[in-house]
């Protein structure tokens, strides 16, 4: 059973995000309402009220967890090893030569399956 605390607080969260949900598609709605107005300014307005939204998202537990898993990925991602120049010349390198071998392959075995088929249907003799 939830506290008072836990649902006044999920409530409130749930309000908050009503309100993001509801600033976003305000300013989809002025973006298309302004259409004779000049694109650049459209723009911003619309970038300006979705940081807004944003922002509100962010004062929820759901707009939290996201920052929270936004900066844990940004830790695993410096953790990670990149391949150096050579490295990765060497891998594209392994790639090209698969791809044309491969292209190879399937072009013989279309050949040979076309020649095949139609020798059994008749076009070939």
């Amino acid at each position: 059973m939830k506290s008072s605390v836990e649902s006044q607080s999920s409530g409130l969260d749930k309000a908050k995000i009503v309100v993001a949900i509801a600033l976003v598609l305000g300013a989809i709605a002025g973006f298309h309402y302004y259409g004779d107005e000049p694109l650049l300014f459209r723009v911003l307005g619309l970038l300006a009220v979705v940081a807004a939204a944003g922002g509100v998202m962010m004062t929820t537990a759901a707009g939290q967890a996201v920052w929270q898993f936004a900066r844990a990925s940004r830790q695993e991602l410096r953790k990670v090893v990149w391949p150096n120049r050579q490295e990765t010349l060497q891998t594209t390198l392994i790639v090209f030569v698969m791809v044309v071998l491969v292209a190879l392959f399937l072009w013989l075995v279309d050949l040979l399956a076309g020649w095949g088929i139609g020798r059994i249907i008749g076009l070939g003799v």
